[in-house]
């Protein structure tokens, strides 16, 4: 079947290779507007950042709008020519760019070390990680052009913008020293391979079938799936409702979003119904942009356990929609990251993150082994479920051993993330998670069990 089925997504890719040679989807709009001003359509939303204190002064701060993107440059009072540039997330699929500073108390802590930071709206929105690749790079030279060439440049971002980052050190080798990217989108279409997955099986598992989805996908049909897995009333802490059925499902949710680890089941029950939000109907003539999913499939897929049900030979298989956008190394909305990093990266993840989950770290590793640049990475496991869950100490301890890795070439420690054995361990993820944090009781922290 897999032979098969390659044949056939190479054929229609073959077919579709003009899609993926499109220019950028603000190219072709672009024309006649003037690049202080959004893109037709956009608007922007920027208000005046105040500047802050360091070290008894004020910053500098500048705000404006280049080519057709909102940024924010922060500068402190004595800058010892180092930039660092931060790319922010997926904002949804509204018209209105937005902007504003490093998270996780990395604001004060840049311009308390002397650091610039410097940040763009992107010109568009949706899943466009193309946007965000040029929005961040323009935004680098236009800094250069008002402030000063920088003498070193460093990228940090979380979710979409850890897409960007993986993709920009790649696109522009050696235009950074450094990159942090946290909670982030470094397996590229894996991700929506993953979403396409809980759909599917879910369905497969509950014998409630309906994909291609329609617009009472979530009111109508999701509810039957979960009565069906007994995932109605499944909540963190709370009794384990799950049916066989739908213990399967967790389990095969759980190797799909890193394997068993710390604190998954809980997790699971965290997010169990978000992922099927993310199953819309498809829009015709959406782009990747608008319509990421349409770069999924779970034809070559395999799912563990396949008990009581035997899901490989059940469940729906579904070719990528856009095979051509799937297949192609171009700088797309949606692209590749081929996992060839040249400088060093250091990541924050979270254990039970099931929105882009952990599993999305273990294939950026598996893939910088693949290229021999292993020695570039270095991975971190926090004991969180919600997305991007970071406190300020381990926001911190990253950058400032990021920064020395870059200026010393010491590597600084990390966590193994691809065996299985290790990952599963009881006090895996405790070694860079904040105890202040799990003594507060904050967030999602005590869905894990204590450190030891």
């Amino acid at each position: 079947m897999r032979v098969r089925a390659l044949a056939a997504l190479t054929a229609t890719a073959l077919a579709a290779t003009a899609l993926a040679a499109l220019p950028p989807g603000g190219t072709a709009r672009a024309a006649g507007t003037p690049g202080d001003q959004p893109l037709p359509g956009y608007t922007i939303q920027n208000p005046p950042l105040a500047p802050v204190q360091v070290h008894g002064a004020p910053s500098r701060v500048m705000q404006g709008v280049h080519r057709h993107a909102a940024y924010d440059i922060e500068v402190p009072p004595h800058w010892n020519g180092r930039l660092a540039m931060y790319a922010h997330g997926y904002a949804g699929q509204g018209k209105v760019l937005t902007v504003g500073p490093p998270p996780f108390g990395l604001r004060q802590r840049l311009l308390d070390q002397g650091y610039a930071w410097a940040a763009s709206s992107y010109y568009d929105n949706g899943y466009d990680v193309r946007a965000g690749v040029t929005g961040t790079r323009d935004l680098a030279d236009l800094f250069a052009a008002k402030v000063g060439r920088p003498r070193q440049r460093i990228i940090l971002g979380a979710s979409m913008g850890g897409h960007i980052i993986g993709r920009s050190i790649e696109q522009y080798p050696g235009y950074y020293a450094g990159a942090l990217p946290m909670c982030g989108v470094l397996g590229d279409d894996a991700l929506f391979d993953y979403f396409l997955d809980y759909n599917l099986v879910a369905q497969d598992l509950s014998g409630v079938r309906e994909y291609p989805v329609t617009a009472a996908y979530q009111t109508t049909t999701v509810p039957k799936i979960e009565q069906a897995l007994g995932l109605t009333g499944l909540t963190p802490g709370g009794p384990d409702t799950a049916n066989a059925r739908g213990g399967q499902f967790r389990s095969i949710m759980i190797g799909r979003t890193g394997g068993p680890r710390p604190g998954a089941e809980q997790a699971f029950a965290y997010w169990k119904d978000f992922p099927f939000t993310l199953a819309t109907p498809s829009t015709p003539g959406a782009t990747l942009a608008e319509y990421p999913g349409q770069i999924a499939t779970n034809l070559f897929t395999r799912y563990a356990p396949d008990r009581p049900v035997e899901v490989n030979r059940t469940v729906q298989r579904v070719r990528a929609a856009n095979p051509a956008a799937r297949l192609s190394h171009r700088l797309s909305q949606v692209p590749l990251i081929s996992g060839r990093p040249n400088v060093p990266v250091l990541t924050l993840h979270g254990l039970g993150d099931m929105f882009v989950p952990f599993s999305m770290e273990e294939v950026y590793a598996a893939e910088t082994a693949r290229n021999h640049r292993s020695g570039l990475l270095v991975q971190r496991a926090i004991r969180t479920a919600e997305h991007c869950e970071f406190s300020a100490a381990e926001a911190g301890a990253a950058w400032d051993d990021l920064v020395r890795w870059v200026d010393t070439g010491r590597r600084p420690a990390g966590d193994v993330t691809t065996r299985p054995s290790v990952v599963a361990r009881p006090d895996y993820g405790c070694r860079f998670s904040d105890p202040a944090a799990y003594a507060a009781g904050t967030g999602t922290r005590r869905l894990f069990p204590a450190c030891p």
